[in-house]
Order: C-alpha cells, then structure tokens, then sequence
C-alpha cells in the first residue's frame, strides 16, 4: 500500500493514528455524528492502494468560453503546500483531463499528498509507477487545453452535494474519498477508531465460531462508534 505523508500541521498523534484509518471507519464515524454530506461521489482510486489525507487545496475549473486564443493548462501546483490533498473540480465532465503525469511529478517532488479530481485524468501508468495517490471520477486521453481554464483557488467546493472548504481534512483510499470538517476531524479519529475495534470483536468472534448475529448484538454492531466490550453487553 502507498501512503504519503498527511497535513504537517496536523499534531503527529492524531497524524498516526488517522494513518490506520480507512475510509469506512470514517464514514461510519460521520455517521454517528448526522454531519452533512461527507462522501465526494463517484471518486475511484487510480493508483490501486494509494492512500491520501490532508487537508484540501481546493482548485475549480470551468469550460472555455473563448476558443479564439490558446488557452494553456492551469497554473497553480506550485502554490500548493506540502502536505495538502489536491481537490480539483472540473464539474464532473469525462471531456477532458485536469490531472496528468507533469502534474505528478511536481507534486511528488512538493510533498503534496495526493490528489482528487471531479473530472477526468491522464498518463495513470506514469502516476502509478510514481506512486503517487490519484483519485478521480474519470480517465481521458484528452487533454484541457482549449477546453477548461483555471477559474479559482480556494474557495468551497460543491461536489454533487458535498461541500469540501479549504483546510477541511480530505482522505481518499481504495473506497473512494471523503471530505471531514476541520472542527470534527478529533472526534471522527476518535469514533472511527472505535467503529475499527468493534467490527474487531465480531470477527474475532465469528471466527471462533459464534454466530455472526449473536456476534453483533454483543458488541453493539448497531452503534458501533460506541465501542462497546463484553462487560457492557
């Protein structure tokens, strides 16, 4: 599995422990909280096993309205800071690429964490070679020159429901990828943690030959952020 290194700003505790994490421990974890919208839809994983978290860089595109001039790819990935997670939002569109193996390389070599694309990539066997955690909604040959322009940095994201602001912890694995509010992010490390100790106990239990439904209902399957043991059964 490749995992690169999440947001420095983020305490190193908090940092390790949210490397053992998954996706679905997270989402559980929001879950339990009813918080607003947290998946960002459609996103699938382009570097098989890549894992990337961070808080996000948020990039938004739109189409070219001009198509008398040369309109060259977006500028911005110098401005990105080391450890960020990369979120760009194309609007969805498989009609172009905004990600590609120039990009990659630039972000390898700035300690960027990864990054999620609501659009299109290009050059997935360069980026997977590199190892570098790519995640998008769809692949392209096609490049966006002439087709797409850099309409802002940092400002709030709307991916099909789910808002992603700057600084919003952002992680993405083989699941897909999701978005946690920078104020939340201790205490869905917290409850995910719990979740990932529950389904533990079950299978540990299932595997010694308890029945799977007897199994759940011992250790409170149903709210499993609550991380209940044997003595609270």
């Amino acid at each position: 599995m490749t995992t690169v290194s999440a947001d420095p700003l983020l305490d190193g505790e908090l940092r390790a422990r949210l490397a053992r994490l998954d996706t679905a421990a997270l989402s559980d974890a929001m879950d339990s909280l009813r918080a607003a919208p947290c998946v960002l839809p459609g996103i699938a994983a382009r570097t098989p096993g890549g894992v990337a978290f961070g808080p996000a860089f948020t990039v938004r595109y739109r189409p070219i309205e001009d198509d008398g001039a040369f309109h060259n790819a977006a500028n911005y990935i110098d401005d990105v800071p080391p450890g960020s997670v990369v979120v760009a939002d194309n609007g969805g569109t498989g009609a172009c690429t905004n990600w590609g193996s120039l990009l990659t390389s630039v972000a390898l070599r700035r300690g960027i964490a990864g990054s999620v694309v609501h659009g299109a990539v290009r050059d997935v066997r360069e980026t997977r070679e590199a190892g570098y955690p790519l995640f998008s909604t769809a692949v392209t040959m096609v490049s966006a020159k002439n087709r797409a322009v850099l309409e802002s940095t940092g400002a709030d994201l709307d991916i099909e429901g789910t808002v992603v602001r700057p600084g919003d912890l952002v992680f993405a694995d083989d699941n897909g990828a999701l978005r946690i509010p920078a104020d939340l992010v201790a205490e869905v490390v917290r409850r995910a943690e719990a979740v990932e100790r529950t389904e533990r106990r079950i299978k540990e239990a299932a595997a010694d030959g308890t029945r799977l439904d007897e199994a759940r209902a011992r250790y409170g399957y149903a709210r499993p952020w609550e991380d209940k043991g044997d003595d609270d059964a």
